[in-house]
Order: structure tokens, then sequence, then C-alpha cells
């Protein structure tokens, strides 16, 4: 646990990618096997499930440092973050005794779990007068579950791969599905990491092991560059890009498996698509999206899409309609993924279906240096021969000119898409995002291409430009990291009526922490703290003076929600320092944005 704590220290006091990474490769480098195991688990992603309820930590730090509620509460509220709080207020161990991480992990912080609260009680006591003070922050961040520290899974592949001599690229792929929630990574498991490059890998071990992900770039130059930077459109395969979740479907060894983006295995969540799966040949993987779709529509868009050979005209009004009356709102999806539990009613109401857009492995062959027109042939024969109505080809789309795709992009809002993805009909499937990707690098395959121009091997997202309204700040939290100190963290409103309603009042409907720069923020933090007018423990609630227009990539009726709306992904897209309060926009506003409810 020493080490690790210390690695933990390293990596969050420093900003600079070659100290993480050197920090990173000491590390892995001396660490016996199970604790490097466990050390990959969780900075490559992993997410560690509370072992401890919040109010059994809080009362039994409280007692352990001799500190009445209130002065507890003021400590919080002073820094921030429960675990760096407790970490800080405990007093000195009395007799510290150094464990491996996999050692304090297996036999003393995962057996914490359901266990009742004298037990508990008890456990902790004991733990904490062994526990040294250097190790406390990473031991409090471990049993609540909130462990993260500024450091990337590519950085943490970057190092496996120096440490152990084997190509990043087979590290990624050995890595998928190794964050999974739930695992217990062993020294075994790091070893097959770091294993030769000729060793059997976890892929082997591992029938339903995904493929990394390949992602795209964001491409947001103007129209009138568009020839320049990529060619003409006949270049490039373009699809629209959906607002669901993107997920392979692995079918190996007579199983059936369904991996999300965020290395989830939620084959459970999704048995429609299991049920397609068993109808695939052995040795098939399939990278798509995942949306719900209409079921009755399903007929009828099987049949325009056969007729087309799975290609869609997206100047043909009637296959548009398909298309913008199946595919439902990401909210629609969040029923099923909120769910424990998925009774047959809620499968007949929220019904889901995989839109395929590529082709990464069939009859066991990986086809991923494939270049993306064949891998698109090959996926387009797939589906043919194996038609079901879970299975759907993500359409294609076409024009002569960059301007007359734009001109189709104008319906991606109203068919619920977030704009274009462009996939050059040469790319090969990658890994992950690279940053030799950004516009201005040069391609490794064509180094004799122009600097100006993105490299053509790789994927593109052309967004639609986010909705947006002009709200209010009611509430401020403090946030995490290096903005323990400051209130980061808003709660945004909208007016309930139009000015010219005595009676209006603001409503609350989203929050947001991102998108303003540094002095901002700690301009806003002054204003906070200046007027406050009522502290719910990290939680101010503050007089309502700031407008802000916030960004969101879609939004839908909720009834879980005051406002009755629900937006996603919502950001700051700019400090309106020009625009009073009672200017802000209505909840009115929000409604007109919602799609018509005949549309969807």
């Amino acid at each position: 646990m020493h080490a690790f704590a210390a690695l933990y220290r390293a990596l969050d006091a420093s900003t600079s990618s070659l100290a993480k990474q050197a920090a990173l490769q000491d590390y892995l480098r001396a660490a016996p096997p199970a604790d490097a195991a466990w050390a990959v688990y969780f900075l490559a992603g992993g997410k560690p499930r509370q072992l401890v309820p919040t109010r059994v930590l809080r009362e039994q730090a409280r007692a352990a440092a001799g500190l009445p509620e209130w002065l507890f509460d003021e400590s919080y509220e002073a820094v921030g973050d429960l675990a760096e709080t407790i970490s800080l207020l405990l007093p000195e161990p009395a007799a510290p005794v150094q464990r491996p991480l996999a050692d304090w992990l297996q036999h003393h912080l995962l057996p914490l779990r359901g266990q009742p609260p004298e037990a508990l009680h008890a456990r902790l006591a004991e733990q904490w007068r062994e526990l040294a003070a250097d190790d406390r922050l990473v031991y409090f961040k471990l049993i609540t579950g909130a462990f993260r520290v500024g450091v990337s899974k590519l950085q943490v592949t970057q190092a496996l791969a120096a440490v152990s001599g084997v190509d990043s690229k087979i590290v990624a792929q050995r890595l998928m599905g190794y964050t999974q929630p739930g695992a217990r990574p062993t020294a075994a498991d790091f070893s097959a990491l770091t294993a030769p490059a000729d060793a059997p890998t976890l892929l082997g071990a591992r029938g339903g092991q995904p493929y990394p992900f390949y992602l795209a770039h964001p491409f947001n130059e103007p129209l009138a560059r568009f020839d320049e930077l990529l060619g003409a459109p006949a270049q490039w395969q373009i699809e629209w890009k959906w607002d669901g979740i993107r997920a392979q479907l692995v079918v190996r060894d007579g199983q059936v498996f369904i991996w999300s983006r965020g290395e989830d295995l939620v084959t459970d969540r999704f048995p429609e698509l299991a049920a397609l799966g068993a109808t695939l040949p052995e040795g098939t993987v399939l990278d798509g999206e995942i949306v719900v779709w209409k079921t009755t529509d399903l007929i009828a868009a099987r049949a325009r899409q056969t007729s087309a050979g799975g290609q869609i005209d997206s100047e043909t009004a009637d296959t548009h309609a398909v298309y913008a009356g199946s595919v439902q709102p990401f909210a629609a999806l969040q029923r099923r993924i909120g769910r424990k539990t998925l009774g047959a009613k809620l499968l007949a109401e929220v019904p889901v279906v995989l839109l395929a857009y590529d082709l990464l492995e069939l009859d066991g062959h990986d086809l991923r240096a494939q270049p993306q027109h064949a891998r698109r042939t090959a996926l387009e024969a797939l589906v043919a021969a194996h038609p079901h109505p879970a299975l759907h080809l993500s359409p294609l789309l076409h024009g002569e000119t960059w301007a007359d795709l734009a001109r189709q992009r104008e319906a991606a809002r109203r068919l619920g898409t977030e704009g274009f993805m462009l996939k050059h009909r040469d790319a090969r499937y990658g890994v992950g995002r690279t940053k030799t990707a950004l516009a201005g690098s040069v391609d490794a395959d064509a180094p004799d291409a122009p600097a100006t121009r993105p490299a053509l091997g790789q994927w593109w997202k052309w967004k639609i430009d986010p909705m947006s309204v002009d709200a209010v700040l009611i509430y401020a939290q403090r946030g995490h990291g290096r903005r323990a100190s400051l209130y980061s963290d808003y709660t945004f409103a909208v007016w309930s009526g139009p000015p010219e309603d005595p009676d209006r009042t603001l409503v609350p409907f989203a929050k947001a922490y991102s998108g303003l720069t540094d002095e901002e923020m700690r301009q806003v933090d002054a204003i906070v703290r200046k007027t406050t007018r009522e502290s719910f423990g990290p939680v101010r609630s503050v007089e309502p003076t700031l407008v802000f227009e916030l960004g969101f990539e879609g939004i839908a009726r909720s009834a879980r929600h005051k406002s009755g709306i629900a937006v996603r992904f919502p950001r700051m897209l700019r400090w309106r320092v020009d625009k009073p309060v009672n200017e802000a926009d209505s909840l009115q506003t929000l409604m007109g944005l919602l799609p018509a409810r005949g549309d969807h």
C-alpha cells in the first residue's frame, strides 16, 4: 500500500505527462505482480465499489478524532472531500504496519462490504491503528469508492508497454475487459498483460474479450475548407452519429458477450441482443450502437433498408421518416440502463436494436487491418445472410459535395442524431484515439502528405452545434482534486414563466462543472462566497446574480426532474456577464427544444 500511495501522490501532484509516465514505469517495475495487478485495475479506470456506508464512516471518524458533529462538518466543508477530510483528522496510528496493496484489498478492505455496523466499527478501529499516515488518503479513496487520479488509460497502457517491451496496441488489446466491475485481478493477470508478444494473450484466456474501441476526433473546420482538408466526399464513408450506447457484440466459444465502450459487460441488460448473437456465426465481432427502436417500424424499416442494399438516400424524405420514427431518444434507453431487473413489460415498451457499422472479426479472423470499405462490404453480406429484427445496418449517406452533405446534416436534430461520422474508405480500425490524428498531423502511412491535411486513416465526428439556453446559477458545491477549495460544481435554473408573469420562479434543471477557465472559476467562487443565502453541508444556495449560456447535446421529458426536463451532457459555453438575471430563458424555451411527440 505504501508504494501505491506514493505513486498516487506523485501522479496527483504533477501536470507533466513525462513525470507521470516515469512514476508509473518506476512503480510497475518495482511492485510485486499481485500489487501491480490491482494498481493497473484502479489506474486504468476500474471503479471500486463503496465498501463502508458513508454514515458509518463519518460516525467512526468523528469518534476516533474526538470531534463534535458540527466541527467535523465544518472541516468537511472546508476540505470538500470526505476521504481527505478523514485522513487529516485521524490521530496518529498506534502501531503502523506495512502491508502490500493486494493484501490490504483481499484480506482487509474487500471483506468490509456487507458487514453489520457493529462489526465495521471494530474492524475499522483495528485497521486505523495499523494504517500508516502516508497511506490514509488512498485507503479512504478505495473505501469510499471515490478513487480517481490524473492519469489516463492510455498513459497506463504506454507504461505497461514500456516495462514489458510489448507493442502498446497489443497491451491495449489485453487490457480490454480488465477493469470490468467486480473484477479481482491477480498476479497471473498482470503477468498475462506484460507477457512477450508471442505468448498466449488474455484474448485466448477470455473468449469473450472485445477489441479496443476505435474512437473519432472532432472535426470543426469551416465548410469552405472541407475539400482542402478532406478531399472529395466520395473518399469517405459517411454515417449518422447515433446517440445510443457504443457496444461490441462478441460471439466466441459458443457464447455471446456484449461490451459497452466503458468496458462493462452488459449482456444481461440486453437479452434481445444476446438472442441476436446466438444466430450469428462463431467468431463474429460487431461494432455498433445500441438504440431503442420503435417496434411498429421494424418491418417497414427492414423492407426499405433491404431494398436499398443497406444504403439510405438521405434526400428521400420517406426514408428519413422511417429512421426519425424508429430510433428513440437516449432518455428512452436510460429506462433500461437504470433497472436492476428487466420485466417483460419493460422489454416490450423499450425494445433495442444494434445499429451495426463495423465488422471486426469474421469466422475468427481479425478484420481490423482491412480497409473500411472492405469491412463494410463484409458487414452488409453478414447482415443479409443472417437477418434478425434486432440487427440493422447503420445507413450510409451520399452527396456530390460537402455543401450537399451539410444540407442533409440539418436533419440530424429531427432524427435524434448528433451529426455525421466521417470514415475514410481506406481507414483501418485502430486503437483508441491517438494524438497524431489531430488536424495538422502527418499520416504515418502517407508521410509525403501536406502537414495541414488530417490523417486520412482516421475517423472524424462532424457534430451539429449543441442546443443552448441562458440559465441562472442558484446552487454551488465544492469541486474535487485541485478544485477542492473552489465552488466549481453548479446547479442552474430557468424561469417558470415569461417576464410578464409576476409569480414566476426559478426552476432548477441542470448541473454543470466544465467550460470555464481557471480565472473565471476563481471569480465565480468569490461571488458565490459573497452571495451565499444558506449552506447545506458542502452545497451553498446563492443569490441569483449570474447568468451562463449552457450547451447540451440532447433534451427529453423526465418525470424524475422538478422541471420535467432532462438534458444530456450539459456544460457552460460562456459566462453571460452582459445579461441580467431577469432576461434568462424560461421553461417554455426548454420545452420548445423538445422533439415533437410525433417524431419519437
